[in-house]
């Protein structure tokens, strides 16, 4: 893929997250790793996604050295976070993380979604809990890194959610897919 496929789909899912509640405002970020190259692709700290365009996108190496940032924006505060995920899964390529509302309900509480719905195989049984550390943390980026090597989807309490996996598209629909088999399950709890 060129540069700009890559900068063009990580726009795209990221302004779809929004669009869908996976996202208020300026929450969560999203990136793709091009192994290629050795360069990641991170939506920008603090910006609303429905108003990314392509100079936004903060392109940078595995060690956190920026390479590119047309616009000077500063990369996501959680680009340890996606770096570190990167450097223990040989086999992720993109990375989705959401603050969406049922999902993050069950990581505030600390439970595991059951996987109430057929959808839930699209994105594995697996599913691990993260303690809670403050946002943009070393402390978060290590139990993250840590949490996924036994599951694609993380839930990160008192935060959100984390999915991980080859290609952007794969890796949010597996975000949309949490949130949905969370409020199926919520709602079943209920009844």
């Amino acid at each position: 893929m060129t540069k700009i496929a890559i900068i063009k789909d990580l726009i795209k899912y990221a302004q779809r997250a929004e669009k869908e509640g996976l996202c208020k405002h300026k929450s969560g970020n999203f990136s793709i790793l091009d192994r290629s190259t050795g360069l990641v692709y991170i939506t920008p700290s603090g910006f609303y996604r429905s108003d990314l365009t392509v100079d936004d996108i903060v392109i940078s190496d595995l060690k956190e050295n920026v390479r590119e940032n047309a616009n000077f924006r500063k990369p996501s505060i959680e680009l340890s976070m996606h770096l570190k995920v990167y450097s223990k899964r040989s086999d992720v390529n993109a990375i989705v993380h959401t603050h969406s509302p049922y999902a993050t309900a069950f990581a505030v509480k600390g439970i595991k979604i059951e996987p109430v719905t057929s959808e839930a195989y699209f994105y594995g049984k697996n599913m691990e809990i993260v303690p809670y550390f403050e946002h943009g943390t070393e402390e978060l980026a290590e139990a993250v890194a840590k949490a996924v090597k036994y599951a694609d989807v993380c839930l990160l309490k008192n935060h959100g959610i984390l999915t991980v996996g080859d290609a952007i598209e794969n890796v949010f629909l597996k975000a949309v897919y949490v949130e949905s088999v969370a409020m199926i399950d919520y709602l079943s709890r209920t009844l």
